[in-house]
């Protein structure tokens, strides 16, 4: 079946062979490419005070080309989080790739906000047509070891969005600092498709009516089964909370960490920034168990964005970077305990667009407080509002922690397994 018959959604046919390719190659594509599309999305994090100094935008705008991301990754995941249970896993990693070329061409040409916005917009379309279709075909590559599905949807989403700003930092060194690593970006994408288009691809999980087949592709209303819904909402709870630190992380903090360490190196600052979300993704190798990880990591979490605060007023390097991993490590325990139990309660065949909806509510997480942040700061100022900012998150992981702690102490409480 070509890619073309996949999106027209037209029945397989034996014209074509195709790379039989391994299970193992198989994770392999599904894992990079989110991965790679990730790695994308972030690489401008070190770049901003730079963009912004070159375009004359200011802090405000910087979040505006931020959340303009975010926004559309939210609203394609409501629209088109389904989409690969019908058109195919492959077909919609393939929309997704070329998607995402062009989104990293145009914002690697814009010369003002409304063109950075664009690209970035772009780029959230991309990533969000691959989150469902990754993690389902990692799910289906992985039908006896969900946990490990798990895992690996966690590692290489984390894991693309802490490479990003590092090797958007360090490709800056290059000539043209703002264009250079997204010429290697699309190189690297461009490749991608290749094994992609290559590869033969499986049965759609819900073949579309033959009659009608794109009806199938209209938006869906977010629905979730009555078993799932309790973790569906903590693991959309949690996730939001996630996102809204590492959105920090991922705009702001970039200038706010410079101030603290007393750098302008761009990989520096892009390492600074990718601590967390590093952090995050290793703790996906990590065999944390017991009821009570949920609590333990969203405690970890509040009690290190108060130290990134701290940190500031200390003037701190060492408990910025201490602070960092402590919270990439407790909200990547928690995060993958609570995805882990409601993808394990949703059915095969609508895995896709219920993994689309959690991420729907935790992509928010990364768009509304930053928009709120670059709001204060215009106001207040950025220590202060950053002081303001990590003091709400730490609450927030509080009462969390809390919720769950006294969830895992009722009588009967089972105890989770990652």
């Amino acid at each position: 079946m070509t890619v073309f018959s996949e999106l027209r959604m037209r029945p397989a046919t034996a014209g074509r062979a195709g790379w039989d390719a391994s299970t193992t190659a198989r994770l392999v594509m599904a894992g990079t490419v989110i991965f790679t599309l990730l790695v994308g999305a972030n690489l401008a994090t070190p770049l901003y005070p730079l963009l912004q100094e070159n375009l004359g935008l200011s802090t405000f705008g910087i979040t505006v080309a931020f959340a303009s991301y975010v926004l559309a990754l939210v609203s394609t995941l409501i629209l088109a989080g389904h989409w690969s249970d019908h058109i195919g896993r492959r077909a919609a990693l393939i929309l997704a790739v070329v998607v995402g070329l062009a989104g990293g061409w145009i914002f690697a040409q814009a010369e003002g906000l409304a063109a950075l916005s664009a690209g970035r917009a772009l780029q959230g379309v991309a990533v969000a047509l691959a989150t469902g279709a990754s993690a389902a075909a990692l799910r289906e590559l992985l039908p006896s070891r969900p946990e490990w599905a798990s895992r690996f949807t966690l590692l290489a989403s984390a894991g693309g969005v802490a490479a990003g700003p590092v090797i958007g930092g360090v490709l800056s060194m290059l000539p043209g600092p703002t264009t250079a690593p997204y010429y290697v970006h699309s190189a690297v994408l461009a490749c991608l498709l290749v094994p992609l288009y290559l590869l033969q691809a499986r049965p759609a999980m819900m073949p579309a009516d033959p009659a009608r087949p794109f009806k199938a592709l209209a938006p869906r209303r977010p629905s979730v089964s009555t078993e799932a819904r309790g973790a569906f909402w903590l693991a959309a709870a949690v996730g939001f909370l996630s996102f809204s630190v590492f959105g920090f992380c991922l705009s702001l903090a970039p200038g706010y960490f410079a101030q603290i360490v007393h750098a302008e190196s761009r990989p520096v600052i892009g390492a600074l920034a990718g601590i967390t979300l590093g952090a995050s993704a290793l703790s996906q190798l990590l065999s944390v168990r017991g009821r009570y990880a949920v609590p333990a990591g969203l405690a970890v979490l509040g009690i290190s964005v108060l130290l990134l605060a701290a940190s500031a007023a200390w003037n701190s390097p060492l408990l910025l970077v201490l602070a960092s991993i402590c919270a990439g490590l407790g909200q990547g325990v928690a995060f993958r305990t609570v995805f882990n139990d409601v993808a394990g309660k949703v059915e095969p065949s609508h895995h896709a667009r219920i993994i689309s909806t959690v991420y729907v509510i935790t992509y928010l997480g990364s768009a509304v407080p930053v928009l709120g942040l670059g709001w204060a700061t215009a106001v207040f100022g950025l220590q202060a509002s950053v002081a303001g900012f990590v003091v709400l998150c730490s609450a927030a992981a509080m009462v969390l922690a809390g919720v769950t702690m006294r969830s895992a102490m009722q009588p009967g409480a089972r105890r989770q397994q990652q």
